[in-house]
């Protein structure tokens, strides 16, 4: 019998593109094949450049591939653990039958589980109208480091260009002192592999790396491929630039933007090779400084095939190296760049705000083969981007933002400034006032009502539970409110199972009903359990899949949710004899008699009042929310059980008219 090997997974566009895993996750390779069930089928694969390879046998599967309709197939996988990041090649054999050979970039942890810090290094100082130094962002690892982020994004550092410079708030009126904008790279002090001086000096920035990476951070560096007009190459390459008929150097334009101080690139001069492994070397020199992740600027404004040769080049040398694409642009676009390589992505997260909105996108990014390339990096803000959902300055807008962007996606991105609850925006845009993009900022960074706790908080809760440092296991979860967003994430094992619940409503209380999946999680449904919230450390009692909670955003805005079996101290003698309380007595009593007149004698009067004390004096202290009250629930449920109902909101729910 002929020997075919068919439906091999993970694989892109017949293995034209890489895969993408971690060093610490099973790569889990599986295929169908028409041989004898019996038959030898195995994986082999090899760091890309080696001769020698490493075989892995597959097992017969029931679970990787069914044909209930070829009763000539047999299904077949393999568990491959890499040890080191890298660039690997993987290939399935059967006999003499060989299926073509495929690639994977093996990254590290970082590519998928990170929070990024991003900082201008300039304002980290302490003195109006100049600017900080190495050694001040140095002074500020400290407070960074607790909140919790372990990469910090620095913004580009190089020499900022005179010529064109723009002024604060994006002005062409410039005064002599101003210092212009990062991204307008190069003077007559160099361009990409050099300093701004203000900053310090190489050996600066070498200390800075030292302690930071002592402290648990990796770092990031912007790396934007365009100059100023006072960069080097203006005079050592005028072929890598674009030129208008006139002669004129074309500078950067994002209709109606204009960014007269910007030089694009172009990518097919007539010294291509020697114009691309400059740029390689850039990386190159970064990399060797202890850069380990690069955010590159708008990479969908560049060639693709540039991105995945010089990405796969520098992975080669350095495989720890992470790329993050800064890609607003179509969603094909975004895609493309994942699959030729990037780590990371930009995503329009930032924008999406509505409970339809987050469960379409989120489940478009983690629940189709893009789970295989494209890890989303949800970012809360950006120097460019002051969503209007946080323009009103309201915490509990920010809070409920970084809950999210922390929890949907196991990497995310804050932009400094985001902990101080700064919104503040020229009206009808998205541009931020006094922005640092064009001008020297002095913060108090620990100034009145900013929510630094409550980011400490939540990534003390991310690196304590597995489930959110895994990416594609979100799984949106049925909630009767449509503001109230719920879903979990369980990491393959059961051992941790992490549920969340986000009001994204701004103002006002919402109350809903939420299921939760007692059965993945390894709860019997008939039995009683306790939910640990991490955020607060509240602690409720429930049974059954069904739980109610009620959620003041301008209280807390997200609950973070663990379920734990009982333990035999959970309930203790006050919740045991809550029944017997005088409110208890009283608010049962009149509950169960106010809804026997409904019942059986149809009393509309006695309608209104039964849904008036439910909402007002019980539904507070038994819904999971800041008034829950452990003792009045055990004692409003045990009344309840006493008449035949599991709980009190049970006996509500189920009153005919309420």
């Amino acid at each position: 019998m002929e020997q075919k090997i068919l439906n091999v997974y993970p694989e892109i566009e017949g293995g034209d593109y890489s895969v993408k895993c971690e060093v610490d996750r099973d790569f889990k390779v599986s295929c169908a094949v028409t041989a004898d069930h019996k038959a030898k089928v195995t994986v082999r694969y090899r760091k890309k450049g080696s001769l020698k390879w490493k075989n892995t046998g597959m097992a017969l599967s029931v679970d990787a591939i069914k044909y209930a309709f070829r009763k000539d197939y047999n299904s077949f996988q393999a568990i491959i653990q890499f040890s080191e990041p890298g660039i690997y090649e993987y290939q399935i054999c059967v006999g003499k039958e060989k299926y073509r050979i495929l690639s994977v970039i093996v990254e590290t942890v970082r590519a998928r589980f990170a929070s990024w810090y991003e900082i201008f290094p300039r304002s980290q100082g302490y003195e109006q109208g100049k600017s900080a130094t190495f050694k001040d962002c140095e002074n500020r690892l400290d407070d960074i480091k607790n909140m919790g982020f372990d990469v910090l994004y620095l913004t580009p550092i190089h020499p900022i260009g005179f010529q064109f410079r723009k002024g604060a708030n994006n002005s062409t009126d410039v005064q002599d002192w101003e210092p212009g904008c990062p991204w307008s790279i190069g003077n007559e002090n160099g361009g990409h592999k050099s300093i701004q001086s203000d900053l310090g000096t190489i050996e600066d920035f070498g200390r800075l790396v030292k302690k930071a990476k002592k402290m648990g951070f990796e770092i990031a560096l912007d790396i934007a491929f365009q100059t100023s007009a006072d960069h080097p190459y203006m005079i050592e390459h005028p072929d890598w630039y674009h030129y208008r008929k006139d002669g004129t150097i074309a500078y950067a334009e994002n209709p109606p933007k204009k960014y007269q101080d910007v030089y694009p690139l172009n990518f097919y001069p007539p010294d291509k090779e020697e114009m691309w492994n400059e740029m390689k070397s850039i990386i190159t020199f970064w990399a060797k400084n202890g850069v380990t992740q690069f955010r590159i600027d708008n990479p969908h404004t560049k060639p693709t095939e540039f991105w995945r040769w010089l990405i796969s080049e520098v992975k080669m040398e350095y495989p720890e190296s992470v790329f993050l694409s800064e890609s607003f642009t179509n969603y094909e676009k975004l895609e493309e760049l994942a699959k030729i390589g990037f780590s990371q992505s930009y995503t329009y997260f930032t924008w999406r705000n509505k409970k339809d909105e987050l469960i379409e996108y989120g489940s478009r990014l983690t629940k189709s083969y893009l789970k295989n390339f494209l890890r989303a990096n949800f970012f809360t803000n950006t120097p460019d981007i002051c969503p209007p959902i946080i323009q009103n300055g309201e915490r509990s807008a920010f809070k409920m933002r970084f809950a999210l962007a922390s929890t949907m996606s196991s990497a995310y991105g804050m932009y400094s400034g985001f902990e101080l609850c700064d919104g503040w925006a020229f009206e009808g845009t998205e541009n931020y006032r006094d922005s640092e993009k064009y001008q020297y900022k002095v913060w108090d960074w620990n100034r009145q009502g900013n929510i630094k706790e409550y980011i400490k908080r939540i990534n003390f809760i991310r690196n304590e539970n597995p489930a959110l440092h895994l990416y594609d296991n979100i799984k949106f979860l049925s909630s009767t409110c449509e503001h109230i967003l719920f879903y979990c994430k369980i990491t393959p094992d059961r051992s941790n199972s992490v549920l969340v619940a986000v009001n994204l409503k701004l103002n006002g209380i919402e109350n809903s009903r939420l299921t939760f999946p007692l059965e993945k999680m390894g709860i019997p449904t008939g039995s009683p359990y306790k939910v640990r919230e991490l955020i607060t450390g509240r602690t409720f009692i429930s049974k059954g899949n069904e739980n109610y909670v009620r959620m003041d955003p301008n209280v807390e805005p997200a609950y973070i949710f663990v379920v734990e079996p009982l333990g035999e101290n959970d309930i203790s003698d006050d919740m045991k004899n809550a029944y017997k309380w005088q409110d208890v007595q009283h608010f049962a009593g009149r509950f169960f008699y106010l809804r026997e007149q409904i019942v059986y004698h149809n009393d509309v009067y006695a309608g209104r009042e039964f849904a008036d004390i439910f909402n007002n004096n019980i539904a507070p202290r038994v819904y999971f929310g800041p008034n829950y009250d452990p003792c009045f629930t055990y004692g409003m449920n045990e009344m309840s059980r006493k008449i035949g109902f599991d709980s009190i909101i049970k006996a509500f729910i189920t009153t005919p008219g309420k």
